[in-house]
C-alpha cells in the first residue's frame, strides 16, 4: 500500500456489486518549484490577512460562507450547514454508464487518481471490473462528491489498477464556435495532406511520457542551485541577443516544407527538442537561410 494517505474511502458500486476502494492523487504537487512573495528589506515571507473593510484583521471563527443571492445581498451558511447536505456519493461511487474509450473529448478531463481496492476480500470484485472495462474498451462514468463539491467522474483501467479522472460538467466547458467562426471551412489541399500525413506516420511511436522533460523547471532549479551557491548574492547573466524569426510577411512553400521535414526525419520515434545554449555571436554574422 503507498505511502500517501487516502484522499477518499468509500464504495465502488456496479449494480449490486460494491468494492471497498481508496482514492489517491495520481499527481505529485511538489514535482515543480514553488515560491512565495519575500519582504526584501527583510529577508520575511509576506502573510495575508482576512481583513473588513473599516473593520481591519479579523478572526477565523468570526468568518462564515455567504451566497450572493442579489447584487450586495447574502445568505449565510455555517460549516455545519454544509456538512448536513448528505448525499449519496459522498461514500458510494456507481458506475451508471459506460462509454467508449474514446467517445469523451479531451477537454472534459481534468484531473486523475489511483483507484485501489481497501484490502485483500475486495481484490476479486475489483480485478473483475477492471478487465471488464479492458476488455469491453468501455470507461464507467458516475458522480462522487469529494471536498465540497460533487464531481462527474470517468473510470478506467491503467495497469493492474484503474484510474479515475474527474471531469468538467458541459456548463464548465466554453463554446468553441465564436473561437473557431471565422476558420474557413475549406478542405485541405489533398498533395499537402498526403505529404503531411506521411509526417505524422512516419514520427508516429508509441507513447513514452519519460522521453519528454520540463526544460523550464529544470531551469528554474538551476538557477536555485546557483543562487544557493553563491549564498544568495545576486547572480548576474548577461543578455543574449535573442534570435530573429521570420516576419509573417515572409512567403514559405508548405509543400516543400512538409517534404524537407520527411526527409530529414530520424526514425519514428518522436523526441523531444534539445535544450540548446546561445552563443557568443561572431563580429559578421553569416546570411541567414529562408526557414522551413
Amino acid at each position: 500500500m503507498p505511502a500517501s494517505r487516502p484522499i477518499w474511502k468509500g464504495q465502488l458500486r456496479l449494480s449490486l456489486v460494491s468494492i471497498a476502494v481508496e482514492l489517491y492523487t495520481a499527481t505529485k504537487s511538489n514535482a515543480k518549484p514553488s515560491f512565495r512573495q519575500i519582504h526584501e528589506p527583510t529577508g520575511k515571507p509576506i502573510n495575508y490577512e482576512k481583513v473588513v473593510a473599516g473593520v481591519g484583521p479579523v478572526d477565523k471563527d468570526e468568518i462564515m460562507k455567504g451566497f450572493e443571492y442579489e447584487k450586495g445581498d447574502y445568505v449565510l451558511l455555517t460549516e455545519d450547514e454544509i456538512d448536513a447536505v448528505k448525499l449519496d456519493t459522498r461514500k458510494t461511487l456507481e458506475l451508471t454508464q459506460f462509454v467508449g474509450a474514446c467517445e469523451i473529448d479531451p477537454i472534459y478531463y481534468d484531473k486523475p487518481y489511483f483507484v485501489v481496492p481497501a484490502d485483500e476480500l475486495a481484490e476479486d470484485a475489483f480485478r473483475v471490473i477492471r478487465d471488464a472495462l479492458r476488455q469491453s474498451e468501455k470507461v464507467g462514468l458516475g458522480q462522487l462528491a469529494l471536498r465540497g463539491k460533487e464531481y462527474l467522474v470517468a473510470i478506467k483501467p491503467t495497469g493492474t489498477g484503474l484510474l479515475m479522472e474527474t471531469l468538467h460538467y458541459e456548463e464548465e466547458i466554453r463554446k468553441s464556435d465564436p473561437f473557431f467562426s471565422e476558420i474557413s471551412a475549406k478542405k485541405a489541399d489533398p498533395d499537402l495532406l498526403e505529404v503531411a500525413t506521411a509526417l505524422i506516420e512516419k514520427k508516429t511511436a508509441k507513447f513514452d511520457a519519460s522521453v519528454f522533460k520540463d526544460h523550464y523547471q529544470a531551469a528554474l532549479r538551476d538557477l536555485i542551485a546557483a543562487k544557493l551557491k553563491s549564498k544568495g548574492k545576486t547572480v548576474s547573466t548577461k543578455d543574449e541577443p535573442a534570435e530573429s524569426r521570420p516576419s509573417g510577411s515572409n512567403v514559405v512553400d508548405l509543400m516543400a516544407a512538409l517534404k524537407s521535414s520527411l526527409e530529414g526525419s530520424s526514425g519514428s520515434k518522436a523526441a523531444p527538442a534539445k535544450k540548446t545554449t546561445a552563443k557568443k555571436p561572431a563580429t559578421k554574422a553569416a546570411p541567414r537561410k529562408k526557414a522551413s
